[in-house]
Order: structure tokens, then C-alpha cells, then sequence
């Protein structure tokens, strides 16, 4: 499996009570469809995955494999701070049919360096799985540092990293460093860090933006893979503004309410957290007001609240 290109971390919509809105979510998977994205990232930090329930998780899944399989690649977030719920997770979405599992570093109990291999190498050996690792400091209280991600990229099934430190340093050092006989992915985790990353060798984006503006992602991502980097720059410094913006507070908040100002299914997210404060509301709303009605496709043509 290749991991390159732009997947999407789809959000999960609720509606007005807060439940899952099943036909959102379907019209959202159709709509990062029609703009031919390599993948979706289904259960994972944009889709609120720790505020959902088994049922709900199982809901998600079977919609996405309905409306993705064949069409896109579909990743399963199943990571979680337990090794034996993460592979009871991984063993899942692999039974079902999932192309590959994105699974974050634990969290809250904060394991060493050690400890983070046993765990991934745990995973590795209980599945077949391609498995994509996910690293974010910013969530998780630990680092995955290179030395321990390159003793990782031993293991067949582990195919990638989902590299969301924030630190330019690290992303050059793990594109260049961490090498094996097969393909070794790297993939940003922050839609800002796409171009930067991707300039150095890496490989694409788990974006949160494309939820709503999967366009113009897609062709910053696709020059850039073919080497056009003028052109790949140009779509960078247009869409800065907006990535920005996205992340004024804790994703998925903002994402969720510029879909909502667009009419896209999104609804509110669940505590704890919480609605984007007034200013901050104002200041996406006239970030969206300047996107071209290009970028939003069909709900640029018929929701004025995008202008």
C-alpha cells in the first residue's frame, strides 16, 4: 500500500441532540469521493473518536467501508493508551476490510522510548495489517523519537508515520535517517507543515482542511509530487490563511464550525470540548468569506454564508 497523497481525517457530524448523523457523514465520505482523495482517516483525532461509543465506532466503520471501499483507501484509527485494546482495535479493522490502521503513540500514561516500541512491535506481531504510525507530542505527552521510529520501520506491517511534532528538525531527520529495502512513508499531520514536509521528501497529508476544501489540497499535494514546486508553493501561500484558521483552537472545533457556516454536516463537537469563542468565531468567518467559491465546490455554489 502506498501512503501518498492526500487522505482526509474525516470529522464524525452529530446532529441538533448531539447523536450521529449517519447521512451526514454519508454525504461528507461522497463528497472527499468526488474530489478524489488518495484516502480517509475514519476514527481518529478530527473524528472525536474518544467521545464515541462501541456502537457508534461500529456505525462509522460500516458506513465507510459502504461508501469508500473501492474508491479510496479507508484508515482506521485504533489507537488508544491500552497495547491490548489497540490490537483488539487493529485485529477489527482488519477484519473488516480496512486498508490500513493509523494508530497515535499511547497517551496519558506516557511510556519510555522503550515502552513505545514494545508497544508497536506488540501490535506488528499481532496483525498483517499495514499499520501507519501517528506522532503528536502535543496530545499524547511523549515524543516518538527517530531512533525508536527507526528501529519500528523493521517490522513489515509498519508502513508509515503520520508526523504531527511540529518540529521541522525532527521531520528531516526522520525522511532522512529512517530508511529501509521497502518504501518507508512520511506524512504530515499538520495541513501548514504539507509543503515544507513534502519539499524534504515526504510523502503527502492527513489533513483536517480538506474536509472542507479537498480541491485545492489536492492539487497543492499533486504538484508537489510531481516535483512542481512553483506551482505547489503557489497553492501553499492561498490556502496558509485558511490552515491557520483551522487551527485557532482545538481541532476538530474550528473545522467543524466552518463546515457548518458552508452547510456541510458537522454539527457541534461533544465535551469536553466545547463551542469556538466569539473572536475567534469571527475571525474564521472572514477567512471563509475570502476562499474562492471554487474551493467549495457545491456548497460554495449554493450556501451564501461561505461569502
Amino acid at each position: 500500500m502506498k501512503l501518498e497523497g492526500l487522505f482526509t481525517a474525516i470529522i464524525t457530524p452529530f446532529d441538533a441532540q448531539g447523536r450521529l448523523d449517519t447521512e451526514g457523514l454519508r454525504r461528507n465520505l461522497r463528497f472527499q469521493i468526488q474530489h478524489q482523495v488518495k484516502g480517509i482517516v475514519v476514527l481518529g483525532t478530527t473524528g472525536e473518536a474518544p467521545t464515541l461509543s462501541s456502537q457508534e465506532k461500529k456505525t462509522v466503520i460500516e458506513i465507510a467501508l459502504e461508501e469508500v471501499k473501492g474508491k479510496a483507501l479507508l484508515i482506521i484509527g485504533t489507537g488508544s493508551y491500552s497495547t491490548e485494546q489497540t490490537i483488539s482495535a487493529t485485529k477489527h479493522a482488519q477484519e473488516v476490510g480496512a486498508d490500513a490502521a493509523l494508530i497515535v503513540t499511547p497517551y496519558y500514561n506516557k511510556p519510555t522510548q522503550e515502552g513505545l516500541f514494545r508497544h508497536f512491535a506488540a501490535v506488528s506481531e499481532a496483525v498483517s495489517l499495514p499499520i501507519c504510525i501517528y506522532n503528536i507530542q502535543g496530545r499524547t505527552g511523549q515524543n516518538l523519537q527517530t531512533d525508536t521510529l527507526r528501529r519500528l520501520a523493521a517490522f513489515p506491517s509498519i508502513i508509515g508515520v503520520k508526523e504531527s511534532s511540529g518540529n521541522l528538525s525532527q521531520i528531516n531527520e526522520v525522511i532522512g535517517t529512517v530508511k529501509r529495502n521497502t518504501p518507508f512513508y512520511v506524512v504530515s499531520g499538520d495541513d501548514e507543515f504539507t509543503l515544507p514536509l513534502m519539499a524534504l521528501g515526504g510523502h503527502g497529508i492527513v489533513s483536517v482542511a480538506s474536509n472542507l476544501i479537498p480541491g485545492p489540497i489536492q492539487a497543492m499535494v499533486q504538484a508537489a509530487l510531481k516535483g512542481d514546486f512553483a506551482q505547489a508553493r503557489a497553492w501553499h501561500f492561498q490556502l496558509l490563511p485558511f490552515f491557520k484558521a483551522a487551527f485557532i483552537e482545538t481541532n476538530p472545533i474550528p473545522i467543524k464550525v466552518a463546515m457548518q457556516l458552508c452547510g456541510m454536516a458537522a454539527g457541534g463537537c461533544r465535551l469536553p470540548l466545547c463551542d469556538l469563542n466569539p473572536q475567534n468565531f469571527q475571525q474564521l468567518q472572514q477567512i471563509i468569506q475570502t476562499l474562492p467559491i471554487s474551493w467549495l465546490g457545491e456548497y460554495g455554489q449554493t450556501q451564501s454564508t461561505c461569502r
